[in-house]
């Protein structure tokens, strides 16, 4: 994992220095340094989904509403009416295992670097056991010097809403059920609180600036490669895109005697065409914060979008028309680490989606709200291994009278080195 990675996850591990894991397996090798690391987690999950009174959710292809989905088209609940449906399996959790490469050398006065890393998760469910092919989420290289600050070219997490995810307490967990899947064997990760407090970062080709750290604040800006974001109306939907995207961040940390924390804005834009010649703008903010102090730790996080959707950022972002949706939503997460050092943690969040042009408010096809409650326990047995057990309790309501509710459970480890 790259830098600003593994000083999420070392936060993610709940501010407990005995179990962040500040740097892997480091090899001098001539001019270079090359430091391998990574992690191994798995979960045992169990969820119970069930659709409640108001009808149905309107069926399309692909995704349960435990996948917190940017449409109540995309939130089905499973055995939809009065029946349920129960799934388990042995999953990745939010954050996928993760094996990774990062070199790094100084020459002609700059810092040079390269990251690739691949992310083979032990989420399958075929009769062999190998469907899953690994995933390759980072492949980027960086130059620059502290007295001007430094340059990413390639793939990596994106800029806007990267520090929602990241300070997320359910990174080490599970949150929310993976897409299509309840928690269920057979997909590649889960989502945290994807859909249910903030929209994904995603992975994504990249030429971005970093300044250099002044007394703590720091800020960002790139461009990024705008066929990663969700077409406007399906996933299925081809782009057609005439400029590139443009995210930006801005953060101060600081820290003084006990005292630590991070304030955080962030921001993106994009341009959608359809195949169907129909264009639309994206527009997203958000603000978040984070402090820690005396064994409690208090995140708080809201964004703001027009177009931009609640889970994949601008799927089912306008209506049938191509009118832009209104969306917001954040979480609240309150954490405690108590003296045998377990962490305890439960946190609320919301996605909203609000209704435009030709929508209608009267039946089931667009999502209204997502609510997800977690509460966790994450106890560091080594100081590179957490065992994590997690409930989460997550709520769709459509504009129309369908409802759906899933509760899930899940226990296991992760293991950083």
């Amino acid at each position: 994992m790259n830098k600003n990675i593994k000083l999420a996850v070392a936060g993610a591990v709940l501010a407990l220095s005995a179990t962040a894991a500040n740097a892997g397996i480091i090899i001098p090798a001539g001019e270079w340094t090359l430091d391998i690391n990574g992690n191994v987690n798995a979960f045992a999950n169990y969820t119970n989904a069930e659709a409640q009174s108001g009808g149905a959710f309107a069926t399309t292809a692909g995704g349960t509403f435990t996948s917190a989905s940017t449409s109540a088209a995309l939130a089905t609940a499973p055995g939809t009416g009065a029946s349920t449906n129960k799934s388990i399996g042995i999953n990745t959790g939010l954050l996928p295992s993760w094996l990774g490469f990062t070199g790094t050398t100084r020459q002609n006065d700059i810092d040079v670097s390269f990251t690739i890393s691949m992310q083979p998760n032990v989420s399958d469910n075929t009769m062999a056991g190998d469907n899953k092919t690994p995933l390759f989420r980072q492949t980027f290289l960086t130059f620059g010097d502290k007295s001007w600050g430094s340059i990413k070219l390639g793939k990596d997490i994106g800029i806007f809403s990267s520090d929602a995810i990241l300070n997320d307490m359910t990174l080490l967990g599970v949150g929310g059920g993976s897409v299509g899947g309840n928690g269920a064997s057979g997909n590649a990760t889960t989502l945290g609180g994807i859909g249910t407090g903030y929209i994904y970062a995603a992975w994504k080709g990249q030429m971005a600036y970093t300044t250099p750290n002044f007394n703590g604040f720091q800020a960002t800006v790139g461009i990024t490669n705008p066929s990663q974001v969700q077409s406007s109306t399906a996933a299925a939907s081809a782009l057609n895109q005439d400029r590139f995207g443009l995210e930006g961040k801005a953060s101060w940390a600081f820290s003084q005697s006990d005292v630590n924390g991070k304030v955080w804005v962030s921001a993106a834009s994009y341009d959608n065409q359809t195949t169907a010649s129909l264009s639309n703008s994206i527009s997203v903010a958000d603000i978040g914060a984070t402090i820690n102090a005396n064994g409690f730790g208090l995140t708080g996080y809201y964004y703001t979008g027009k177009g931009a959707g609640t889970t994949f950022l601008g799927a089912y972002g306008v209506s049938g028309d191509n009118a832009r949706r209104d969306s917001d939503g954040g979480y609240i997460q309150l954490t405690y680490a108590t003296p045998m050092k377990t962490k305890i943690g439960v946190a609320y969040g919301a996605s909203n989606l609000d209704t435009a042009g030709n929508d209608s408010r009267v039946n089931n096809s667009v999502l209204k709200t997502n609510e997800r409650i977690t509460v966790g326990a994450y106890h560091p047995l080594t100081k590179h291994l957490n065992l994590v057990a997690e409930f989460n309790n997550i709520q769709t309501e459509a504009w129309g009278s369908a409802k759906a509710e899933s509760q899930s459970y899940s226990a296991g480890a992760i293991l950083f080195f």
